[in-house]
């Protein structure tokens, strides 16, 4: 069973060469550079750690280390670089939960090391402290709080996927946050959690579509007038998504983009269609916020979102949405979207988030979030599935 005791302890390390020395833990260390070993997380007799090595250690008999910085790799759009996907870090849960339930390992210390290489460190820092928040039930500032502890290095805050000068720092603190408010809120469970289907649909060749909000707000990219593939891009028609879309209770299509379909096509097939057009890159004026908000209030069914990529624009309103229905704060907002479609909310899209005033009429918009039906009802999660 998950849970124990806890220790928040940071030990920094300055060790020269050929020097071995042997940590209460059993933990044995012998590098020629400095290391900085980060205790951060426990189990319920001590036995999980997070280190940043400038080595690859060796096992012991009372140590196993493990690194997935090989396995767990982020594909960027620009200058991004993380937070690692959901399925992603269902399958870190998975891979540790194993190693904490083996038999082979059950008397062993479990290190998961990674280098110090800045962008790797904090993908893994968010990896293993989300577990401590899943499993371990730590509260979000806990988990923080014992990786920064003592002289431990601070962790490279995430950016948005754009080329230029990052405006909106995204911490490792944030993407707790949003994780745990997710849980709180019932978005994913992991223990029925159907992480295939959820990279099956998440490919371009699929349709390219995550839920945010299961059962009620789904992303995706713009369909095109037909199904083809373009410059070895796959391109769907409308029709591609009528039989997903039925199977998981969809009733409402938002277009966010200029018209590259006849929205008709949908209406054809039983899907109420929603214009609500503002300039790619942009942020959406009071009236869209207003108009989107009441769509997905007023539509008893999940809610399909896309812009030309299904990023930016798309997100952004998703955004909104969960910042009034589930009291997201804007980073907790932007670390969830991310964590489930990487690469949305881009540029000036952030700080509209973080403060709406800063783009337009900010009155307006709180009257908007406070006087518009206020639901805060999802359906099942359609990812779920017997393990």
């Amino acid at each position: 069973m998950l849970g124990g005791k806890n220790i928040n302890d940071v030990i920094s390390l300055s060790l020269s060469l050929s020097l071995s020395l042997s940590l209460s833990l059993s933990l044995s260390l012998s590098v020629c550079v400095c290391v900085c070993v980060c205790v951060c997380l426990l189990y319920t007799t001590d036995r999980l750690y997070f280190a940043s090595l400038r080595v690859k250690p060796k096992n012991t008999a009372n140590t196993h280390y493990f690194s997935t910085d090989e396995e767990f790799t982020y594909e960027s759009f620009y200058a991004d670089f993380g937070p690692f996907s959901l399925a992603m870090l269902y399958r870190y849960c998975c891979k540790l939960n194993k190693k904490l339930k083996s038999f082979t390992m059950s008397r062993k210390k479990l290190v998961h090391y990674t280098s110090f290489d800045p962008k790797k460190r904090a993908n893994d820092a968010v990896l293993i402290s989300a577990y401590a928040v899943i499993y371990l039930k730590r509260s979000p500032e806990d988990a923080y709080r014992t990786l920064i502890s003592g002289n431990n290095t601070a962790y490279l805050p995430f950016r948005d996927a754009a080329v230029g000068e990052c405006t909106f720092n995204l911490t490792v603190l944030d993407c707790l946050q949003g994780i745990h408010k997710a849980l709180q809120h019932g978005f994913f469970d992991f223990d029925s959690f159907n992480v295939e289907e959820y990279e099956h649909y998440e490919r371009v060749e699929n349709g390219d579509m995550n839920w945010i909000v299961p059962g009620k707000i789904l992303a995706f990219s713009s369909p095109h007038p037909r199904s083809k593939i373009e410059n070895g891009y796959p391109l769907h028609a409308p029709e591609a998504y009528f039989v997903y879309f039925h199977q998981n209770n969809v009733t409402a299509v938002v277009r966010l983009n200029r018209k590259l379909y006849e929205g008709r096509r949908f209406e054809d097939a039983g899907f109420e269609h929603h214009d609500l057009f503002f300039l790619d890159g942009t942020t959406p004026s009071d009236l869209i916020c207003r108009r989107f908000l009441h769509v997905c209030e007023s539509t008893e069914g999940a809610v399909a979102v896309h812009c030309k990529a299904g990023l930016g624009r798309t997100g952004t309103l998703i955004g909104c949405y969960l910042m009034k229905h589930f009291r997201f704060t804007a980073a907790e907002a932007i670390a969830w979207i991310r964590i489930c479609r990487p690469g949305s909310i881009i540029g000036r899209q952030q700080n509209f988030l973080e403060d709406p005033t800063d783009t337009f009429s900010g009155l307006v918009f709180l009257q908007c979030l406070l006087t518009t039906k206020n639901i805060e009802v999802h359906q099942p999660d359609p990812y779920t599935s017997q393990c």
